[in-house]
C-alpha cells in the first residue's frame, strides 16, 4: 500500500515513511491510496465477533500488504489491551466508553497502536527517534504513557501554559525518562504550528529523525476506525438507523469514524459536535473553512481553532463538499450548555465529562430533530481527568480511579518556551 499527501495526490511513499515521517513535505498529511471494503457477510458477522477478532480482521484489510500476520496479531494485541463498552444512557442513546485504558482517554488506542507501529518500522535501530506531540490534553499523556521508556525514542510534548487541566498535566509532565514537556505560553495551535513547522525544515530533519505522534500521523489516526466497528457491533438490531455523534476538536477521530464508513460500516450519520471553537460546524452549514484564534473552555481538549485533520475529512469525501456536508451535521455549544448537560445526564445515573457532554448534547440535536434513529456519542474521558469542571457542575466529589489517583503524587517537570520557531529549534538542535 501507498499513502499519498492530501495536498499531492502524486506525491506517495511507503507506509514506513508515512509512519516515521509523520508529515508529508509539502505540509500534507499521508492518505491511504486505496481504502479497502470490508464484505457485507463479515459486517453482518461483527455482533459474534470480539473486539479483538474485529481488529484482525480490520488491521488486515488495511495493513496486510505491509506487515506480516505475526506483525498485525502483535499490533491489535497490544492496542486493544482493554475493553470500550457501550452503555445505554436512555431509550436509543448509548455512551462509547473509551477511557478504559492507561491514561484514560480515547487517545489510548492510537497511541500504543502507534508506538508499536513505529517500534516495527524503524529500520536505523542505531538512531534515536525523536518524537515531537502537541497536546490540548489528552494526546499528551496518551503519547507519553505509550511511549515511556521505549528504547531508541524521545518523546517532546508540547503544551499550551494554563490550558490544560492540572490532572492531564499530571500524566505527562511526571515521568521523566524519555519524556521531556514544553510548556509554550501561547494557545494549542501555537504548539501545533511549531511542529509542523519542525517537520519542515530541512535543517532539522538533517540533523535528527523526528516524527509525530499527533492525529496526522496515520499510525495514531487510522486504528481508531476500530472502535466504530466495536461499538457498531454491540448496537440492539431494531432496524433503526444509526448515527455517531464526536465531540471533535482536531478531528481526527471523526475521520476515522469516517473511514471505517468508507470501508463498508453502515453508519447513516455523523454529528461533529464542537465547543465554541466552530469552525467546522459553520462549515457544515455553509460557510468557507476559515481557521481561527482558539477560544478557551471547559472541554479545553477541543479548544482547536485551526483543527489539522479537516483536509483529511475532505479527502475522505473525494473534494466533494456536499456529500461532507450532507453526510455530517455540525453543531456547536457553549461552556452553560455543556454544564447543564453533566447535571441532567446525571440524573439518569450517568456521569459525562465536558467532552462527552458536547458529544450527547449533538446526538439529541441530531436526534430531536431526526427521530427513529439509535444514536451513539463517544465518552472520550473519565470525567476524573476535569475533576474540578465535573465536580463544580454536580457540587459533589468525584472519587478517582487509583491509577489516575496515582498521577497525582507526581512532580511537575516542564521547561518553559515561547511561541517562536527560532527558540524551540535551538531547542532541538541541543538534542543529542
Amino acid at each position: 500500500m501507498r499513502y499519498y499527501s492530501t495536498n499531492n495526490p502524486n506525491y506517495a511513499v511507503s507506509l514506513s515513511e508515512a509512519v516515521i515521517k509523520g508529515l508529508a513535505p509539502d505540509n500534507g498529511l499521508y492518505m491511504l491510496q486505496r481504502i479497502p471494503v470490508l464484505s457485507k457477510a463479515l459486517i453482518d458477522h461483527l455482533p459474534e465477533m470480539s473486539f479483538r477478532e474485529i481488529g484482525y480482521a480490520v488491521i488486515s484489510a488495511l495493513f496486510s500488504e505491509d506487515l506480516n500476520d505475526r506483525q498485525i496479531l502483535e499490533l491489535v494485541d497490544h492496542t486493544l489491551a482493554f475493553d470500550a463498552p457501550i452503555l445505554e444512557v436512555e431509550e436509543d442513546v448509548y455512551s462509547l466508553e473509551l477511557f478504559h485504558g492507561p491514561t484514560l482517554a480515547f487517545k489510548d488506542f492510537g497511541a500504543r497502536f502507534c508506538s508499536k507501529l513505529m517500534s516495527m518500522l524503524v529500520a536505523d535501530k542505531s538512531k534515536k527517534l525523536h518524537v515531537l506531540v502537541a497536546t490540548s490534553g489528552d494526546t499528551g499523556s496518551a503519547v507519553a504513557n505509550g511511549f515511556l521508556g521505549v528504547e531508541g525514542v524521545e518523546v517532546i510534548i508540547l503544551f499550551p501554559k494554563g490550558k490544560v487541566s492540572s490532572l492531564q498535566e499530571k500524566q505527562f509532565t511526571t515521568l521523566g525518562k524519555n519524556i521531556t514537556a514544553l510548556e509554550v505560553n501561547g494557545v494549542f495551535d501555537d504548539c501545533q504550528t511549531l511542529v509542523k513547522q519542525a517537520f519542515l525544515d530541512p535543517e532539522l530533519n538533517q540533523k535528527l529523525l523526528l516524527t509525530s505522534a499527533n492525529s496526522i500521523n496515520i499510525a495514531r489516526w487510522i486504528p481508531q476506525c476500530l472502535y466504530y466497528f466495536y461499538a457498531f457491533s454491540r448496537l440492539p438490531k431494531n432496524g433503526k438507523k444509526v448515527v455517531f455523534s464526536v465531540p471533535s476538536g482536531n478531528f481526527g477521530n471523526l475521520a476515522a469514524g469516517v473511514l471505517a464508513w468508507k470501508m463498508g460500516l453502515p453508519i447513516d450519520y455523523f454529528v461533529a459536535a464542537t465547543n465554541v471553537n466552530k469552525v467546522v460546524p459553520d462549515y457544515l452549514k455553509g460557510a468557507p473553512f476559515h481557521a481561527e484564534p482558539s477560544i478557551p473552555t471547559v472541554s479545553n481538549s477541543m479548544d482547536v481553532g485551526n483543527p489539522s485533520n479537516f483536509p483529511r475529512l475532505l479527502t475522505l469525501f473525494g473534494g466533494d463538499e456536499d456529500l461532507f456536508r450532507e453526510k455530517i451535521k455540525g453543531y456547536f455549544f457553549t461552556d452553560a450548555q455543556t454544564i447543564e448537560a453533566i447535571q441532567k445526564v446525571k440524573t439518569k445515573g450517568y456521569i459525562l465529562d465536558p467532552h462527552g457532554a458536547v458529544g450527547y448534547l449533538g446526538l439529541k440535536e441530531f436526534m430531536n430533530n431526526n427521530p427513529d434513529y439509535i444514536g451513539v456519542f463517544l465518552e472520550t474521558a473519565h470525567p476524573g481527568k476535569f475533576r474540578d469542571v465535573v465536580e463544580e457542575a454536580l457540587g459533589e466529589k468525584l472519587v478517582l480511579p487509583e491509577r489516575l489517583a496515582a498521577f497525582l503524587e507526581g512532580q511537575k517537570q516542564v521547561i518553559p518556551m515561547g511561541k517562536s520557531f527560532s527558540e524551540f529549534k535551538d531547542f532541538l538542535e541541543g538534542l543529542d
